[in-house]
C-alpha cells in the first residue's frame, strides 16, 4: 500500500518591516519631493503665459522633473508589492499615483508638444490630486506602525 503525500505551495505574505517602511517612505518621499517643485517649476514657466519661447527653458526643467517623479513612484510601487504585500493601502496608492503621474506626463506632452494648452483645465487638478496623494503616501506608510515587526 503506497502513501500519497501532498504538499500545498504556501503563499508566504511577509509582514511589513521597519526596514521596508524606511525605504518605502524614503522613495515615496522624494517623489513627494519632485511632486513639489512641479509645482514650483509650473510657477515659474506660467508667469510667461502665451510666451512659450521665452519660458522654453522651464517647461524642460518642468518636464524632467516630472520623469524624475515618475520614476521614483514606480520604485515606490514596486518596493509596495514585492515587500509590504500586506499593506493594501500603500499598495492601491502607490499603483494609483503612478497612474496619475503617467496619464499627467500624457497630458503635458499634449500641452507642449502638439499645443493643446486647453488641456491645462485638466493637467492642474490631475497635478493637485497627485500632490495630495504624493504628500499622504509616506506620512501614511511610517503612520499605520501596527501591522511592522
Amino acid at each position: 500500500m503506497g502513501v500519497t503525500t501532498t504538499t500545498e505551495r504556501e503563499v508566504e505574505t511577509r509582514p511589513a518591516t521597519v526596514g521596508s517602511i524606511k525605504w518605502f517612505s524614503a522613495v515615496s518621499g522624494l517623489a513627494a519631493l519632485a511632486v513639489l517643485l512641479q509645482g514650483l517649476w509650473a510657477g515659474l514657466f506660467l508667469e510667461h503665459d502665451g510666451q512659450r519661447d521665452a519660458a522654453a527653458g522651464w517647461i524642460d526643467v518642468h518636464a524632467r522633473c516630472g520623469e524624475v517623479a515618475l520614476v521614483l513612484a514606480a520604485v515606490a510601487a514596486v518596493v509596495a508589492w514585492v515587500r509590504l504585500r500586506n499593506r493594501r493601502d500603500l499598495l492601491v496608492a502607490s499603483s494609483a499615483l503612478v497612474a496619475l503621474l503617467v496619464l499627467e506626463s500624457w497630458l503635458g506632452g499634449l500641452i507642449r508638444d502638439d499645443g493643446q494648452d486647453t488641456l491645462t483645465v485638466v493637467h492642474v487638478p490631475v497635478a493637485m490630486a497627485i500632490m495630495g496623494l504624493a504628500v499622504w503616501l509616506p506620512i501614511r506608510a511610517r503612520h499605520h506602525r501596527s501591522s511592522v515587526r
